[in-house]
């Protein structure tokens, strides 16, 4: 004789017994139930029969709440049989489900197959589209790991990043100080504004990454619930594989799987340091020195030292741990300056003093940074190389440069006519003003180029400062530089 279905269910919540507790009136009711109920009224009362509960803590009804478990598995059972009775059949026709459409991603019967809904269609049997299928969500299943792999991996590095900015904050501080110590008398409201512009940034770039890695934290917790649920279908039965494949498919190919765009999110060192003292040379009337080229720290190899006024470089062997943002160089020892050059004519000159291994030129702003290619003109460089006591002009093939005269190289100066599609090497080593010409490329440059250094040594290579000089006119407070 079975018991009846009220004598298993809890009469606070009316639904089976979950956790049930016997009190000392011989009522049952479920734990939780019987706590808010004692909660509410304030006293320890039975919900029942008024009875006033022991100050112990109501014991656990063991026999029932393994009576009511039994019921609850049997009634899950019999429902999930009867259900799955019922998806083995068509709704529509109610033949066995013997086919898989491959148009419309579900399984038909042959019924299904000769009507005007998938007649035309490709159709492949159950027990092959399961296969494919699985197969398929399989691949899927890789990708969204391999995704959620390099998510923890950019959120990792992007906790690192907050450090490696504050970092530049603070070293980038302290060189604009030490620069505006020399002019400080008439160069303090400039300060002042150029610290706070740094602050701002700083700020500004320091919420930005915060905001990124909130906004990677809440895609990977995207991830995470389409990956159980991906690895839940996964597990269960063939058919409901199939019944649901199509809208799991489509749930999975509405997530990214490109990369996570980390351009721009450090300080832009240059826009602070770059030819600092040149940029305010409207307060001031002394000489000051103005080089045309200035390096981004940015995009410098981790093995490369820049000096603190962004003009010098050498090769250290070792890593001083910049972050793995795509504006650096990962492959070789290079970096670029921070002004892109385009129409007009450009030059800047080059100590390389005692640096035997180095290649100095231009290259285009989208050649790649992360991969191995050959400074050659075909990849988007123009370079001179300077490596085992030979100078060679990097074209296709390179083409060796005879000096004319006996003594190193030691300066070299690159003249950049953008609109005539050349780029000139003079060596400017000696105190003659005799310039020699090395080597001319010519090329129809079709995007912006950027002023190009490698070096393997740790001798440095230096952009050698000009000389301006700034008077002041008369007519309507205007200035001339001379």
């Amino acid at each position: 004789m079975s018991l009846p279905v009220d004598d298993l269910q809890c009469p606070v919540c009316c639904d089976f017994f979950v956790d049930p507790v016997l009190l000392s009136c011989s009522h049952s009711f479920c734990r939780e139930c019987v706590r808010r109920c004692w909660e509410t009224s304030g006293s320890r009362e039975c919900p029942v029969c008024r009875k006033r509960a022991s100050k112990a803590g109501p014991t656990t009804n063991l026999a029932l709440r393994n009576l009511c478990e039994t019921v609850l598995e049997a009634r899950k059972g019999s429902l999930s049989s009867e259900k799955e009775k019922e998806e083995l059949n068509c709704d529509l026709h109610q033949e066995k489900l013997k086919l898989f459409c491959l148009v419309d991603k579900q399984p038909i019967c042959v019924v299904c197959h000769s009507s005007k809904t998938h007649k035309n269609h490709d159709c492949s049997t159950i027990e092959e589209a399961v296969v494919d299928c699985k197969d398929e969500l399989s691949s899927t299943l890789v990708r969204l790991q391999q995704k959620m792999d390099n998510l923890k991996r950019i959120h990792t590095n992007s906790s690192y990043n907050i450090d490696y900015i504050k970092n530049q904050a603070v070293e980038t501080q302290r060189e604009i100080k030490a620069q505006f110590e020399q002019l400080h008398q008439v160069l303090h409201r400039e300060e002042s504004e150029r610290l706070a512009a740094l602050k701002q940034e700083e700020n500004e770039k320091l919420a930005g990454m915060r905001d990124k890695i909130s906004e990677i934290s809440e895609e990977m917790l995207s991830l995470e619930e389409s990956f159980s649920v991906l690895e839940s279908e996964l597990n269960a039965d063939d058919m409901t594989i199939l019944q649901n494949f199509k809208a799991i498919q489509d749930r999975c190919n509405t997530i990214p799987l490109g990369p996570v765009n980390m351009s721009g999110i450090l300080i832009d060192v240059s826009k602070h340091l770059s030819n600092l003292k040149y940029s305010i040379w409207e307060n001031t009337n002394d000489h000051l020195q103005y080089t045309p080229v200035t390096l981004d720290p940015n995009t410098a190899h981790p093995y490369l030292i820049l000096s603190e006024d962004l003009t010098s470089l050498h090769y250290s062997g070792q890593s001083y741990g910049c972050p793995d943002n795509p504006e650096r160089f990962q492959m070789s020892a290079e970096v670029v300056g921070m002004s892109a050059l385009g129409s007009g004519s450009h030059h800047w000159t080059v100590e390389t003093g005692s640096n035997r291994d180095w290649l100095l030129g231009v290259t285009s702003a989208s050649a790649p940074r992360n991969a191995d290619v050959s400074a050659r003109p075909e990849n988007g460089f123009w370079t001179l190389c300077y490596r085992d006591g030979e100078l060679r002009a990097m074209a296709s093939p390179p083409t060796p440069l005879v000096l004319t005269k006996e003594a190193p190289v030691r300066r070299i100066r690159l003249q950049l006519d953008y609109n005539r599609g050349t780029l000139c090497f003079f060596d400017c080593s000696h105190d003659d003003d005799d310039d020699t010409l090395l080597y001319t490329f010519e090329s129809t440059f079709t995007e912006l180029l950027l002023p190009y250094f490698y070096t393997q040594s740790h001798h440095p290579l230096r952009i050698f400062p000009e000389s301006v000089m700034v008077t002041a006119l008369r007519k309507e407070g205007s200035k001339q530089v001379m």
